[in-house]
């Protein structure tokens, strides 16, 4: 395994990490096995963001006894309501599931305690102006936190949190679906090595400079949806037409500054196996720029590309983030929890979409966004 120290927080977490997913209903005997599985090839680092009490509690039981050797990553925020994951902001729900959330993982504090999700800006005011970010100052005081940290999928707002001093870690969605805009003549320049070496070209730029930020500061990344939610690892979903291995989607995300850590989702045993595989694997395995070879006569129509063109939408709908979403549900063949909260959360949703059209000439990939809207609208319900 190969280890990296995560931002200025002290702590040493290996490179391939944990996130929670691949343990949601399975038994018990189950978790301990994956996580002994894991913890025999070296990972010490897991995202516990679902407030699911059993799953929780399994993860608790699985690590007893070694608690002390593993670096836990919990949320803030995030509670457990009607038999399902809910993101709050509530005082007391926040504050009772983060006890709850101790005692069921068996311990009496948090290596990172994530303020969970903070997409818009009227919720990182919500949360800096507000009780939210006092809370964490107070269990970091108390100890129950060691480093507090925030959770985003926006630059823009994950930046205004960086800058703001009070985060030393930032979990944040890391690919090149994510990260890139439309490709260059010359193909091969968005993919050189030499191209990052000082600056990042080739990324749309609020993410560059949210990146150098974090590294500048010494806050630490990890990553969420390396794998874009399964897109990249399909040739049929993947806007590349070509799949990715998880060992190129990893070393893809591995390589952009400030990141200490991917956290994959694995939901077996294998596919722990095929994500470590990223620490011995030769340069030509690692080498992602061989997916994008004949990438210059490969079609971008269709595709949303995330990149936010086809804004301002009438009716206020953030039109990226609807198609982000209803993709990441297509990819994993059903709606999870979070991509459900995650769409919820939205200030405007793809049912308000009035087929104005407005959005579809500006956009530069073709992208039928009103047919989009109705079948997010179908899938999601709203």
């Amino acid at each position: 395994m190969k280890f990296r120290e995560l931002g200025h927080t002290g702590l040493r977490v290996s490179a391939v990490a944990l996130g929670c997913e691949g343990f949601m209903q399975k038994a018990a005997a189950e978790v301990k096995a994956d996580l002994d599985h894991a913890i025999g090839l070296g990972i010490n680092f897991i995202d516990i963001y679902s407030s699911n009490p059993e799953l929780r509690t399994n993860i608790g039981a699985a690590l007893d006894g070694r608690r002390e050797r593993f670096v836990i990553q919990g949320h803030l925020c995030t509670a457990w309501e009607n038999g399902q994951y809910l993101r709050t902001r509530d005082v007391q729900k926040t504050l009772r599931s983060f006890d709850e959330q101790l005692r069921q993982l068996r311990t009496d504090y948090l290596d990172v305690g994530m303020i969970h999700y903070v997409d818009s800006e009227a919720d990182f005011r919500t949360v800096f102006d507000g009780e939210i970010i006092r809370i964490a100052q107070r269990l970091r005081v108390e100890g129950r936190i060691r480093h507090i940290g925030l959770s985003s999928h926006n630059p823009v707002v994950a930046r205004m949190a960086v800058e703001t001093g009070l985060i030393e870690v930032l979990m944040f969605s890391v690919n090149p679906c994510y990260d890139l805009q439309p490709p260059d003549e010359e193909v091969e320049k968005l993919w050189a090595d030499e191209s990052y070496a000082h600056t990042l070209h080739n990324l749309d730029p609020a993410r560059e400079r949210l990146y150098e930020l974090c590294e500048s500061m010494g806050v630490g990344i990890d990553v969420m949806k390396a794998y874009g939610g399964g897109d990249l690892l399909s040739a049929d979903n993947s806007p590349f037409g070509r799949a990715m291995t998880p060992v190129q989607c990893l070393e893809y995300a591995l390589t952009r500054p400030a990141v200490a850590a991917v956290m994959v989702g694995c939901r077996s045993c294998a596919e722990i196996d095929a994500a470590v595989a990223w620490c011995d694997a030769s340069a030509a395995e690692r080498d992602y720029a061989s997916v994008m070879t004949g990438l210059e006569k490969f079609s971008w129509q269709g595709h949303c590309m995330y990149c936010g063109h086809c804004a301002p939408c009438t009716a206020g709908i953030d039109v990226a983030a609807v198609n982000k979403f209803y993709n990441l549900t297509v990819a994993q063949g059903e709606v999870p929890e979070t991509v459900r909260e995650h769409y919820r959360a939205l200030a405007h949703h793809a049912s308000e979409c009035v087929a104005c059209g407005g959005c579809q000439t500006r956009c530069p990939f073709g992208v039928k966004i009103v047919d989009a809207m109705r079948r997010a609208a179908e899938r999601f319900g709203y």
